[in-house]
């Protein structure tokens, strides 16, 4: 073949369809008519001499050398994208855009935090924060489609070798009580308390969850004698929950900063135990980082000490100490240094 017999936007057009499921939803999200998406993909089939799709259901479902195309074609749309990202990167952070990651409860509570500090010092540079599950954020991040990302949870062991895992900081979980429960007049409650407490947690497939019963059950409780009473889907619904006498539940320190400070809710703590996970830094070596990835890294990430500073002298003031989330700026000035662009 002296041409290519595709382009890059049959390659978008290919890459929407497979995810989307349809021709029209395709030709939606990329805001063209479905008579465009059509010819197009007839043209692909044409230069190839292939089918691409297999039209006899309702999805649009790709054929074995579809799901061929489309992997190829991802990794080069990919590349692509990096191509664009150096150039704009010529500009020394005058432009380009800086595609953070992180698990439900960093990405709600952390981020914003950080991509704030980021912005006011770099307020050309466009900011994208995905904020989905450890698994889909680590995914993406070996991908190439996110820069960086910050998790909370572990990393699947086919991605452990294509992945750098920086420990970063350790993230307490904190049991939380309505102000008005007998036991929040209690300096520290013992660990029998607990089975006598209705608890709101999340799914038992989510990564705190897990973290909350590994956590407790090395420090001798028996985790299946606890009374879940109550599931939700979010961190805000179960602090809402319990903020209305609805029961007790684990959340991160980083998610109750506010309402410590309103004295709407009651953090306990528990005689000899403390329940923390790690938060990990994930980044891809083989993949171009960015000069605004960079700065983020030397820049704005040891500076999530000054958050941590700030959670101890509200506590200290209210006589309620909260262990230290702190990073270890040694370690992130070393990561920093090693970031080439």
């Amino acid at each position: 073949m002296s041409d290519l017999p595709f382009t890059l936007d049959q390659l978008r057009i290919l890459k929407a369809i497979a995810a989307e499921g349809s021709f029209k939803r395709a030709a939606d999200s990329l805001y063209v008519s479905q008579p465009a998406v059509s010819l197009q993909v007839q043209n692909l089939e044409r230069q190839l001499d292939v089918p691409l799709f297999d039209r006899g259901g309702r999805r649009a479902q790709l054929t074995e050398a579809g799901h061929l195309l489309l992997s190829y074609g991802e990794k080069i749309l990919t590349l692509c994208q990096e191509t664009c990202r150096a150039i704009e990167d010529l500009q020394n952070l005058q432009g380009g855009t800086l595609i953070v990651g992180a698990s439900q409860t960093t990405g709600t509570y952390l981020l914003p935090r950080m991509i704030g500090m980021f912005r006011q010092k770099y307020p050309d540079v466009a900011v994208q924060l995905h904020v989905h599950s450890t698994r889909r954020t680590s995914w993406s991040v070996a991908n190439g489609q996110i820069d960086l990302a910050i998790i909370g949870g572990e990393i699947s062991p086919e991605l452990q070798d294509s992945l750098e895992i920086i420990p970063y900081a350790e993230d307490e979980l904190a049991l939380i009580l309505p102000m008005d429960h007998s036991l929040a007049q209690e300096d520290i409650i013992q660990k029998d308390d607990l089975y006598k407490l209705q608890f709101i947690a999340l799914d038992s497939q989510s990564t705190i969850r897990k973290v909350i019963d590994q956590v407790l059950t090395r420090c001798g409780i028996e985790t299946r004698r606890l009374r879940i009473e109550m599931e939700l889907n979010s961190i805000e619904a179960i602090k809402n929950a319990v903020q209305s006498g609805l029961g007790a539940a684990f959340v991160s320190i980083s998610a109750i900063e506010k309402e410590l400070q309103m004295g709407v809710l009651h953090r306990a703590r528990i005689d000899d135990v403390i329940v923390k996970r790690m938060l990990s830094v994930i980044i891809n070596p083989n993949r171009y980082r960015s000069k605004a990835a960079e700065a983020f890294c030397k820049e704005i990430l040891p500076k999530f000490a000054s958050y941590t500073a700030e959670l101890q002298r509200y506590t200290i003031a209210h006589a309620e100490p909260i262990p230290a989330i702190a990073p270890s700026l040694e370690h992130l000035a070393r990561v920093a240094s090693d970031i080439d662009v």
